[in-house]
């Protein structure tokens, strides 16, 4: 009778122990079935940013104004009237008429776009003056000036520009005017070179002209390298004088 009690309450424990042990291998089966969470989504692209400035934003008409736009996560950046430009950067233009640029800066986070508005001055006329009875000839004398270059150069400096858009601007208002732009050089360097740089410097301002709105039929180049010198002395003032554009009428 004991023997049978002892070995029923060895087969309870038993049972127990094999209970709980089921118990845990089926909540440990059950756990491994749960999904694991979703990933979080990818941030969102940040969205452009986008600026534009005129400098001055006033200018008389046939002056030029500086441009200057700042785009952050952009990949594509166009100014109206100007064109795809880089991310970030500058442009000289000279606008004809009050203008309002537009800069639109695109990404993969969306568009922004920026403003600048430039106005621009009309030149009073002159007054009847005596010089009314001047020829054009004598006109072109008066008011067409040569434009200067640095040693060894062919762009046109930041201080000749006043004078490139006088001189467009006078033969804006004399349309039967032509020219002959000659390109000159200081003594230094080989004749064959100084006629190159020649060529490159009467060029130059044969396109500047024609930028300023001049008809490019109208102009002619030469170049006379350092043939044909306005000064003689062999120092920097003279030399000075002789690396020029020279706007010549021609009758």
């Amino acid at each position: 009778m004991k023997h049978a009690m002892t070995t029923k309450r060895t087969l309870t424990k038993s049972g127990a122990l094999l209970f709980a042990l089921g118990t845990i291998m089926f909540l440990g089966a059950c756990a491994k079935k749960v999904a694991p969470p979703p990933p979080p989504p990818p941030p969102a692209p940040n969205a452009p940013t986008a600026s534009l400035s005129a400098d001055p934003n006033t200018v008389d008409k046939g002056q030029p104004t500086t441009l200057t736009w700042q785009t952050t996560n952009a990949t594509d950046v166009s100014i109206d009237g100007i064109g795809p430009v880089d991310p970030s950067g500058s442009r000289k233009v000279t606008p004809a008429d009050s203008t309002t640029y537009h800069l639109v800066a695109k990404g993969s986070g969306g568009n922004q776009d920026a403003t600048a508005r430039v106005t621009v001055n009309a030149v009073p006329e002159a007054p009847p003056s005596a010089a009314s009875n001047a020829t054009e000839e004598e006109l072109f004398a008066q008011n067409v000036k040569d434009i200067y270059f640095d040693y060894d150069k062919e762009d046109i400096r930041a201080d000749q520009q006043g004078s490139v858009q006088g001189d467009a601007q006078f033969l804006q208002q004399h349309p039967n005017i032509h020219i002959t732009v000659e390109g000159h050089c200081d003594e230094r360097g080989s004749t064959e070179y100084n006629l190159a740089l020649g060529t490159s410097r009467a060029d130059t301002v044969k396109n500047a002209l024609i930028q300023a709105g001049v008809g490019g039929d109208r102009i002619k180049i030469i170049s006379y390298g350092k043939e044909k010198p306005f000064c003689n002395e062999s120092n920097e003032s003279c030399w000075q004088q002789n690396r020029r554009g020279h706007l010549v009428y021609e009758k």
